[in-house]
């Protein structure tokens, strides 16, 4: 049972398909909500499902949904007890967790301690090598200044090695190397991109992989000593380092690597006492898994873990901040079927731009094993302001081939009018023999893309 004393009422600190799945998650345990939103927000659809309502400031984000003390306020003046942070915005920001929980409400998500631990890319490596994680190999810690140890160190290694921020994230802060003679030129830059963009100009070098898949592991711990997996996920399709569409289970792994990649995560967040949902990142190339990063919150595409366990995550996210122990032993969790998720962005399909505007008509799809995740109506206006992203499309079917089919009906049934979307390009790639087939790399999508 949850403890009401700690999350009678949740301040959602989010917007769109996420602030409403969390609100749909909290009505369901019971738990009173309070939304807050921008200017350019006020036509939300959570809102009006919402115990309470605060506006939080003018539309940019940094004035509103990336501004804590509007955020810890909207929570003093509601009588919040406990705030989820969601995914993107403040959700990885270990300040925000921190002031928080000084500012005495429950944070729904990892303790400040350990989103620092794992935000950095460095020490987030060196805690996974301790954990007995597989690692890409690297320089196992900062790249040196020193010219002469940082081109020996790439010697080591063997090109192509790529340079990445350390503090960095979302495809940026990160530079491929391919000659030695170009090595210390290229971290020079990248430093001083990471300092202008992350406040933190730390570097480290690692092997560059030529041809990987992108392979993440679903863990939930309850920061008491227990933790579960809910498997692995495929999320290869990428344009430009941003997820397009993913699935779980991922298809053609070897089992003897999964499982023991599976069991490493699970100890891993035993080992840093890890609170609520997060997510291994793996490269994957040659049967082997090489550790990239941890997001430590919920993720966008959570819904396809979900599909295939049974397992509600952000319920169990509430539970693990309510004081509780993990509802699951790993025993209880049984991987059944498959499960497709296309992210639906307001986006020109072609030329990939953002498309906001009026929403004129909005049908979702439906029928056996279909999940529409989504703030649209019909007669919503998207704003300009925000990712462009306004829903997520699931399908779950008892093979791959069956849970593809129900995505293609799915993707012919789906209406938005009045904007572009890259709902197009979705109906493309489920029908492309290369993904159909199953275990492409993350390179495919833009390969095709620029084939085109």
């Amino acid at each position: 049972m949850l403890k009401p004393q700690k999350l009678e009422k949740v301040l959602i600190a989010n917007r769109g398909e996420i602030a409403l799945r969390i609100l749909r998650a909290c009505k369901e345990l019971g738990i009173k909500t309070v939304a807050v939103y921008s200017t350019a927000d006020k036509k939300l659809m959570h809102l009006g499902l919402a115990d309470e309502t605060v506006c939080i400031g003018p539309a940019p984000a940094n004035l509103s949904y990336l501004h804590i003390p509007a955020i810890i306020a909207a929570a003093e003046v509601t009588g919040a007890t406990a705030i989820h942070p969601g995914y993107g915005f403040l959700a990885e920001n270990a300040d925000f967790a921190e002031q928080v929980e000084k500012s005495g409400f429950a944070f729904i998500g990892p303790k400040a301690d350990t989103i620092r631990l794992m935000g950095d890319k460095v020490s987030a490596k060196h805690a996974m090598i301790a954990a007995g994680v597989p690692t890409v190999p690297g320089s196992d810690g900062p790249l040196p200044e020193d010219p002469e140890t940082a081109l020996r160190i790439g010697r080591e290694v063997g090109y192509p090695v790529i340079i990445k921020a350390a503090g960095g994230g979302g495809g940026r802060g990160m530079r491929v190397v391919h000659r030695e003679e170009d090595l210390i030129e290229a971290a020079k830059q990248t430093r001083e991109e990471a300092g202008a963009w992350f406040s933190n100009p730390m570097v480290y070098l690692e092997k560059y992989l030529t041809n990987p898949r992108h392979v993440e592991v679903q863990v939930i711990s309850d920061g008491q000593g227990n933790a579960i997996h809910l498997g692995d996920r495929d999320c290869s399709l990428q344009r430009r380092h941003q997820k397009v569409l993913e699935e779980a289970p991922a298809p053609g792994i070897d089992e003897k690597a999964r499982q023991e990649v599976l069991a490493r995560c699970v100890q891993a967040c035993v080992d840093i006492n890890y609170r609520g949902a997060g997510t291994f990142e793996f490269l994957y190339e040659n049967g082997r898994f090489y550790f990239i990063e941890m997001n430590t919150r919920v993720q966008v595409e959570h819904p396809v873990s979900e599909m295939v366990t049974g397992i509600d995550i952000v319920k169990e996210m509430l539970s693990i901040a309510a004081g509780n122990k993990l509802s699951f032993t790993q025993a209880d969790v049984n991987i059944h079927g498959h499960s497709l998720e296309c992210r639906i962005n307001a986006e020109d399909p072609a030329t990939f731009m953002p498309s906001p505007g009026m929403v004129k008509h909005f049908h979702a799809p439906g029928g056996n094993g279909v999940r529409v995740d989504s703030h649209l109506y019909s007669g919503y206006k998207v704003p300009a302001n925000y990712d462009s992203l306004i829903g997520k499309l699931i399908t779950w079917g008892a093979t791959r081939d069956e849970a593809m089919a129900r995505m293609r009906n799915a993707l012919d049934e789906i209406v938005v009018d009045g904007i572009k979307t890259n709902i197009p390009l979705h109906r493309d790639l489920v029908n492309d023999e290369g993904f159909c087939e199953g275990g492409v790399n993350i390179h495919y999508l833009e390969h095709k893309l620029a084939n085109k």
